[in-house]
């Protein structure tokens, strides 16, 4: 079997021959001059199609230069796992269309991502990073968000790693200490530093676009997998209501958590990324809705002064640690001070402890999961048709497969009942009441609120359980002081970490939470372009 790396390779051949083009100054150059080409480097989709539309930049080339970037800057990263052999011709027909006048979308001619677990009928395989499903069938057709993003005019560039099956085989016992792992893919690295985790299972995705190897990407969540990965490689993530983006083609967990969505570098970007694939499809009854829902254009809910007058609830998991705690509101204090004088009134609110009570997510998604692959593992054909084979395929390639971490999960999602089991729909019916009732409905309601609001932390999970929409925005890199042990927890180096800022709304506030993440962007623009150190600093 080809390896990753022989495939990318083998996929950019010749590339070093490539003719002069122009760059974004409009300067003619070749690749000789440069090898990364850093004009590239924080460019927007807005960007580009200026540069497309004042005829200094055309799609073929932007893509080249792109496939350039990856090329000499992954070998660091690792987060593009197979490349898309069609997409320069791809891209000569967004310009042979741009030339006759015809420009689809602000995604025309735009380079981009897709994570390794959306089917895609073409030449690129679709295998959740596992070997298993190499060999297997090309899908029939494309998912609904592979469609949406050609009929866009967007040009699939290729597959993102991830953590192999969405971060749902193992438990994370054994070794195992770090998502972005594939059998595939190997290891995804954060591209701030290099040995740190990237978070999962949307690793890839969340990496290729905070390295500046692609404008913008699509990641999946069941439950943190575009939140999580998207604050530690400090860029925008916005995970949809579960229903407005179809999950037809998606290889799944659960049907009642899980959504694809955008992974950029600005909320802009993730505005009109959503927006191209937001909508009802017959093959997703979830999104009966949707057309309904969602906004044509999610981008006119970019309004700069809309914290004025918004009443937002503040979410704020503080740290245990007093010498972490003063680092901690060091940082954050001046954020949320910098919202409070654009006119936001923040007010604290906590969510319910329900204890021992609390509905167990992971179980849910276990009954889920067995039912939804099953029937995609059928539909897709192949020599692994059900989680069983799947469990077996594993043991018998243990060397390629599970050289880090098992699959517990597999094992005991396995010996689930049937959806019809009472026992999964008491626990629906729980997680729900939990999370929306009793949850996010409740504080929004009770506190006349507009959404929520706070640090990455305790809102992701509860958010996912929802089926609710969130966003995170970048806010910056801050310094966690070193702390003695205490009690139970060891003591600890001072470290560094991302830090991203989370919107959280109800179903269908999509343009809410853009509206208010757009605000604190533009107030605070806390990206930071990675510079790809090898070790994490500490003392």
């Amino acid at each position: 079997m080809t390896n990753r790396r022989d495939f990318l390779k083998t996929g950019l051949a010749g590339f070093a021959a490539l003719t002069l083009f122009q760059n974004a100054k409009g300067e003619f150059m070749t690749l000789a001059d440069t090898e990364a080409f850093p004009e590239l480097v924080e460019t927007t989709i807005t960007d580009l199609q200026a540069q497309m539309k004042s005829k200094k930049l055309t799609s073929r080339h932007l893509t080249e230069m792109y496939l350039e970037r990856i090329r000499t800057i992954d070998t660091k990263t690792h987060a593009v796992l197979e490349l898309n052999p069609d997409a320069l011709a791809i891209a000569d027909e967004m310009d042979k269309e741009r030339k006759k006048g015809h420009v689809r979308s602000p995604l025309h001619g735009i380079p981009i991502l897709i994570k390794d677990n959306i089917d895609t009928a073409d030449k690129m395989h679709t295998t959740a990073g596992s070997w298993a499903l190499y060999d297997a069938p090309t899908p029939k057709q494309d998912a609904f968000v592979a469609a949406q993003l050609r009929r866009a005019g967007a040009v699939i560039i290729g597959k993102a790693n991830l953590t192999e099956w969405a971060n749902f085989r193992s438990t994370g016992t054994r070794t195992r200490q770090t998502s972005g792992w594939s059998g595939r893919g190997g290891q995804t690295n954060n591209p701030y530093w290099l040995d740190q985790n990237p978070l999962g299972s949307s690793s890839g995705s969340a990496v290729a676009v905070s390295a500046n190897l692609i404008p913008v990407a699509i990641g999946t969540e069941t439950s943190g997998s575009i939140i999580s990965p998207a604050v530690v490689n400090g860029v925008v993530g916005l995970k949809p209501t579960v229903g407005l983006v179809s999950r037809a083609g998606i290889i799944p967990i659960s049907h009642s958590q899980d959504t694809a969505g955008p992974l950029t570098r600005t909320v802009t970007d993730a505005a009109i990324l959503l927006s191209a694939i937001a909508g009802s499809d017959p093959r997703d009854p979830a999104t009966v809705d949707a057309d309904k829902k969602r906004a044509k254009d999610y981008t006119k809910f970019l309004e700069k002064n809309s914290l004025k007058g918004a009443r937002l609830g503040l979410v704020n998991s503080l740290p245990q640690r007093p010498a972490i705690l003063a680092a901690y509101n060091a940082f954050w204090e001046p954020l949320f001070q910098k919202m409070r004088d654009a006119g936001a009134t923040l007010v604290d609110v906590k969510f319910p402890d329900f204890g021992k009570d609390a509905a167990d997510g992971t179980a849910l998604l276990k009954y889920e999961f067995k039912a939804d692959l099953n029937k995609y593992l059928a539909e897709r054909g192949g020599q692994y048709k059900t989680l069983e084979d799947l469990i077996k395929f594993n043991e018998e390639n243990k060397e390629r497969e599970m050289p880090f971490f098992g699959q517990e999960l597999f094992s005991q999602s396995q010996a689930m009942g049937p959806l019809t089991d009472q026992a999964y729909l008491d626990l629906l019916a729980k997680r729900h009441q939990q999370t929306r009732d009793l949850g996010i409905d409740a504080l929004i309601t009770q506190n006349k609120l507009d959404a929520l609001v706070g640090p990455y932390g305790v809102m992701v999970g509860i958010a996912a359980g929802a089926g609710y929409p969130s966003l995170t925005v970048p806010s910056g890199i801050r310094d966690i002081p070193a702390a003695p042990a205490s009690g139970n927890v060891p003591a600890s180096n001072a470290s560094k970490a991302l830090a991203g800022l989370m919107f959280v709304g109800r179903a269908w506030d999509e343009s809410k939470i853009i509206k208010y993440g757009y605000a604190f962007e533009q107030l605070t623009k806390g990206r930071v372009a990675p510079q790809f150190i090898e070790k994490m600093p500490t003392t």
